[in-house]
């Protein structure tokens, strides 16, 4: 008879989990998903970074084609305009130096995008330019 009872006692214990057993899998299982979030995230980030950067590249390149067309002397100075491009609101900061020949002036141009954060350039570019 004791036999009996073991042998349908080890049976009954084999049918399921234990409590213990479903907890560490739900842990395990939380870690995971936090993990799989968290790269999701970093890629959604890296992905909107790159479209600013496109953009601000973009919005130098189109600053620099206009000065270059304009034709109009070129100050020696530095200074800062609010400039967009595809309803993103950039912050250009141009400036113009002098060079040794002085049929011509370097404009450094650089483009931030103004966050609650702070400040933060995505596109840099330099051009030396003739002055008319």
């Amino acid at each position: 008879m004791a036999r009996f009872i073991c042998a349908e006692h080890r049976r009954w214990r084999r049918r399921g989990f234990t409590l213990l057993e479903v907890l560490v899998a739900l842990v395990i299982i939380g870690v995971a998903l936090a993990a799989a979030m968290r790269g999701a995230l970093s890629l959604t980030t890296a992905a909107e970074d790159t479209r600013y950067t496109m953009l601000a590249t973009m919005v130098a390149e189109n600053r620099l084609l206009e000065l270059r067309l304009a034709r109009q002397g070129l100050d020696v100075g530095q200074t800062s305009t609010p400039c967009g491009q595809a309803e993103v609101e950039f912050e250009c900061l141009q400036t113009v130096k002098s060079t040794p020949n002085p049929f011509f002036r370097r404009v450094e141009l650089q483009v931030f995008r103004v966050t609650g954060d702070g400040r933060r350039r995505h596109a840099e570019m330099m051009a030396v330019l003739p002055v008319s």
